[in-house]
């Protein structure tokens, strides 16, 4: 019996072993794809990546020689000369406003910002941002109202650039001769801990500037 059952088992695991190479035969090409998908998908995204860090810098050196450009005017159209997308465009173009505004084009500088800020697909990093330099780049050609009205919508809690739209809401009320909504709002840039040391600054020398009263818990 012990000759027997050890030669069943020899048999068996035989048995086995074949059904296993056979298995691996018919199915082993799936572990090798995967095993292949893994390395090209690792490698793709190294690639990629490769990619993008080179595309980043290439713009980015392209945007600082257009900077390096002495005339403003030869600056300008630098920066408009650049072939960009996404969001190296959008940077070149939000420096771009800025020289045009140096020039005293004020319709060509609201101009270059108009796509972004009519694009409520944009983070609002970057819609947010043209809507404020729209506001301050454009002031001279925009009653305070307007200007109150456009920077309202980014002024609201979380928005990324909620105390700079206050500050700038003040300075059309103040132009609009709303003082004491003025004051009010410059209070509370001041008095906001997740202002700057600089906003902060420039809110309470407003405020003075205006006859206004400090809050005692204002950090001058």
């Amino acid at each position: 019996m012990s000759n027997t059952d050890s030669f069943i088992e020899e048999v068996t695991e035989e048995v086995k072993r074949d059904k296993l190479f056979a298995i691996f035969r018919k199915y082993g090409w799936i572990g090798v794809v995967g095993v292949v998908a893994l390395v090209g998908g690792a490698s793709y995204n190294e690639y990629a990546k490769s990619k993008a860090r080179v595309q980043a810098e290439a713009a980015g050196d392209a945007i600082s020689a257009a900077l390096s450009v002495e005339d403003t005017q030869a600056r300008a159209d630098a920066l408009a000369a650049i072939d960009l997308t996404g969001q190296p465009r959008i940077v070149s173009d939000m420096i771009r406003a800025g020289e045009l505004h140096e020039l005293g084009n004020v319709d060509g500088a609201v101009a270059t910002l108009a796509p972004y800020v009519a694009d409520a697909t944009l983070a609002p990093v970057y819609r947010d941002l043209a809507l404020l330099k729209t506001a301050m780049l454009g002031a001279s050609k925009m009653d305070p109202e307007a200007r109150i009205e456009l920077l309202a919508g980014i002024a609201s809690p979380g928005a990324p650039y909620r105390l700079l739209a206050e500050e700038q809401i003040a300075v059309a009320q103040i132009e609009s001769g709303q003082l004491d909504a003025a004051i009010e709002g410059l209070r509370a840039v001041a008095e906001d801990g997740e202002a700057s040391q600089a906003l902060r600054r420039r809110a309470v020398q407003m405020i003075v500037a205006l006859g206004g009263d400090l809050n005692a818990d204002t950090d001058g």
